[in-house]
């Protein structure tokens, strides 16, 4: 099997994503008791080579969005 797969032949990820339903609060509503730890369980993933991060508008609501968008501003 292939590490890595392709979009339409143009981009290239590794077949190991994260998913970041677990991220909110609890049952997945609300923001997380620790922002911080938030988004840096996403720069982590991010620093081990992770490329590929499954989120939805609904996990949160937004607020997996929220930490996946300020973990991508520490870029």
């Amino acid at each position: 099997m292939n590490l890595t797969f392709k979009f339409d032949d143009e981009i290239t990820v590794n077949r190991l994503g994260f998913g970041t339903m677990q991220l909110p609060g609890t049952g997945v509503w609300g923001p997380a008791d620790d922002e911080a730890n938030a988004v840096n369980v996403i720069t982590t993933a991010i620093d081990h080579g992770v490329d590929f991060i499954d989120t939805a508008d609904s996990y949160g609501p937004l607020f997996a969005n929220i930490y996946l968008k300020r973990a991508l501003a520490q870029r």
